[in-house]
């Protein structure tokens, strides 16, 4: 018998709002959560501004004091994410018993990881600060810790593993989820996506790069301007967005309530360049076919498309070119939108962000606004939902990520 996936649980830790219908609210709103950086003081850096999650955020509730100088910030980001992933499931850890709690298992994409942990540790070592050092600085630094401190949290016992391939990270962990509720291997997945790269050498690094927002320090709602002709690159995002995968029939037999069906999942490398996108689009086209091949539906029962659109002048001329692709005619009937226009782009979490706002869109028939395109650009004339959310009926959907290393991922989703 053919198993299906659906999704029963939804976290959210978003720049623009902590909790899913804080963060869908804001969303639908266009209220962007881009402001001036607060975590260190930014000015002698050119980009000054970040997507950061709300000050009234509180750590403490989800790690102990005594433990946060030993964990990167991504930590207590993830875990509120999930906790309240599983309360919207209707699944409770602190009941399970021990054999239960091995039928969960976890699959968390992230970029960065707890990278901006250990530039906090090199900081206190080359200032002086050694015994400040924590203890945890290789196991915490190790990537694959930050799937086991969400293990250890909620007591899981399943798999507990990381997927990182930059920006595609979460859509990967997600569409790795998938497969494995698909395949029969577990019933019950915990998987999304966590970055915190708001750190010090982080942003120095991007800057060296020229990728990101230099204009808009002054007005930072502005910075991230997908699609429009006069954006000057993408801007530094962090936040969680977490999910609780099951198999179909499990689910409905305990009365939950489905958000959506995950029925399609491609990927694709192009094999070309470190940081840039082969100019014929091809490959991220190729990932959308395969993921339309897999649910077993037609470019044209696609009804909305969740765009990577990270606002950078390479990606949104390219992905557009590869939605043509993948589409053909219907590129042109195809609405869609980027949620790093309200965000900025949280790195490896940003294929989880654009999954939660798709099914809370599917679920409410409203389509989020990409903000800022106030000066069209001939090479991007699709249909990006500019300005201001959309009633839209949706039925089937296409997330899409383009990643660093010439990576491409896209996961198809049906209503539930």
């Amino acid at each position: 018998m053919e198993r299906h996936v659906v999704v029963t649980g939804i976290g959210a830790v978003s720049p623009n709002g902590i909790g899913r219908e804080t963060f869908w609210e804001a969303t639908k709103a266009g209220k962007s959560g881009v402001r001036r950086i607060a975590r260190f003081d930014p000015s002698e850096f050119v980009v000054q501004i970040a997507g950061q999650v709300p000050d009234e955020f509180d750590e403490k509730r989800y790690v102990e004091v005594k433990d946060r100088p030993h964990v990167s910030r991504a930590v207590p980001l993830a875990a509120a994410s999930v906790a309240e992933a599983m309360a919207d499931a209707g699944l409770d850890a602190g009941s399970m018993t021990r054999d239960e709690l091995r039928e969960i298992g976890v699959l968390v994409g992230s970029g960065g990881g707890s990278q901006d942990f250990t530039e906090e540790q090199y900081r206190l070592y080359y200032t002086g600060h050694l015994k400040q050092c924590s203890v945890y600085t290789i196991p915490t630094g190790t990537i694959g810790t930050l799937a086991s401190e969400v293990s250890m949290r909620f007591g899981f016992r399943g798999l507990s593993h990381i997927v990182s391939t930059g920006c595609t990270s979460s859509t990967d962990a997600i569409g790795y989820a998938f497969r494995h509720i698909r395949m029969g291997m577990l019933d019950t997945m915990v998987a999304g996506g966590v970055d915190s790269p708001i750190a010090p050498l982080i942003l120095r690094g991007f800057q060296l790069m020229r990728i990101m927002s230099t204009r808009w320090n002054h007005e930072p709602e502005r910075a991230s301007r997908p699609f429009s002709r006069d954006r000057d690159g993408f801007v530094l995002a962090e936040g969680a967005w977490f999910f609780v995968l099951e198999e179909r029939e499990r689910a409905k037999a305990r009365g939950a309530h489905i958000y959506g069906e995950i029925v399609g999942y491609g990927s694709t490398c192009e094999a070309y360049h470190r940081v840039r996108l082969e100019e014929c689009g091809e490959e991220p086209a190729r990932a959308i076919g395969l993921a339309l091949k897999e649910a077993g539906i037609a470019p044209s029962d696609v009804d909305y498309i969740n765009y990577h659109g990270t606002s950078t002048e390479l990606n949104d001329r390219i992905e557009t070119r590869a939605v043509k692709l993948a589409f053909n005619g219907h590129a042109y009937r195809l609405p869609g939108s980027s949620l790093k226009s309200l965000i900025g782009h949280p790195q490896g979490a940003c294929g989880a962000a654009g999954i939660a706002a798709t099914l809370l869109a599917m679920r409410d028939g409203v389509a989020a606004p990409t903000l800022n395109i106030e000066e069209p650009d001939p090479d991007c004339d699709l249909d990006y939902i500019p300005g201001q959310c959309r009633k839209l009926d949706i039925e089937h959907a296409i997330a899409n990520c383009i990643a660093f290393g010439s990576k491409n991922s896209a996961l198809a989703l049906r209503r539930g």
